[in-house]
């Protein structure tokens, strides 16, 4: 049982009744609370909760349509992320219970503060690294309009401006970041065919490729909703359009690909995690056609060619620049 979910428990009784549970983890604590309902934005979590528990849970950018007398916030890592969820939430809750549960090296104390906006915070507990604070809503906001709140940018490149939309959340957000500024340098002569961005984010990488590879189905891959939102919108800016894939790795992608361009994830909430780029390496082989390629920027302390080449071929170093390297491999 996640520690944030076993601090909940401690106060079960605060928790009767059709609760939302917003950003949930994907344990045992939609059986606990059988009246409680799920809302999560994390593809993977949310595959292994409607599994478990079929019909609570619901995946997206908006709070499920059902109507909850309280909900409770997972504290996310952004907090402009927070800002936006703990509106949404209070939006539906007029008079009613609002809670936040987090790590404290997340930072919790500090979002705490966030719902200062709603209600007068009050900590009930504080036990396994965690928190829990509630307020009950005095002062219901309106329902937030997620599109509102995207930064845009504009980047300008050899065939022109490409307009970029961020939503609160999303890696990078309102910026470029450097990885993915050198990896943009390095996409010609890509074979022919379907194409994945995996780990889309904003849909930066995607949507170059549409562009430049026009006559190439474009497949873009990420586990978080918001991210798509987000690639939903940068591909609606430039008048492009791709195959939009919501999935916890690489498994979730389709066959038969030409290439796999990614600047692969490696934070998983607060915490480092390399497994979803780990096992991008072993197991690209297996979504890639003959001579089909991967293309990735990573960080330049990263051990990544003895795995590219034990589970895909040689490795190429095509660049290397403010800490980070673009490899290359085609399958065997």
């Amino acid at each position: 049982m996640d520690p944030r979910s076993e601090v909940l428990l401690r106060q079960a009784e605060l928790f009767t009744g059709r609760v939302l549970l917003a950003g949930l983890p994907a344990d045992d604590l939609l059986g606990e609370l059988p009246d409680s309902l799920g809302w999560s934005w994390h593809a993977g979590e949310q595959a292994t909760l409607a599994a478990r528990f079929p019909g609570r849970s619901h995946f997206g950018t908006c709070p499920p349509l059902e109507v909850f007398t309280a909900a409770v916030l997972f504290l996310p890592k952004s907090r402009e992320l927070t800002e936006y969820l703990l509106q949404a939430l209070a939006a539906r809750l007029p008079g009613a219970p609002l809670y936040l549960v987090g790590e404290k090296r997340a930072g919790v104390e500090r979002a705490a503060k966030q719902l200062a906006a709603y209600g007068q915070p009050r900590k009930l507990d504080s036990a396994r690294h965690c928190q829990l604070w509630q307020i009950s809503v005095e002062q219901a906001p309106a329902a937030p309009d997620l599109e509102s709140l995207a930064q845009r940018y504009e980047l300008q490149l050899s065939d022109g401006p490409l307009k970029v939309v961020t939503l609160p959340g999303v890696f990078s957000h309102g910026r470029l970041d450097l990885g993915t500024a050198l990896l943009l340098d390095h996409l010609d002569d890509l074979p022919a065919g379907s194409l994945l961005d995996f780990g889309c984010g904003a849909g930066v990488i995607g949507a170059v490729l549409k562009r430049r590879y026009p006559h190439s189905t474009v497949n873009m891959l990420d586990v978080d909703a918001f991210a798509l939102a987000s690639s939903r919108l940068t591909l609606a800016a430039n008048g492009l359009d791709a195959q939009l894939i919501a999935g916890d790795g690489i498994h979730a992608a389709p066959k038969d690909l030409a290439a796999i361009i990614s600047n692969p994830p490696f934070h998983q909430g607060v915490h480092t995690d390399y497994q979803a780029s780990e096992t991008l390496l072993r197991e690209a082989t297996r979504h890639l056609i003959n001579a089909g390629e991967l293309r990735l920027v990573a960080n330049s302390f990263l051990k990544y060619p003895p795995l590219i080449e034990q589970h895909l071929g040689p490795c190429q170093t095509l660049a290397e620049g403010q800490g980070f390297r673009i490899y290359r491999a085609k399958r065997r």
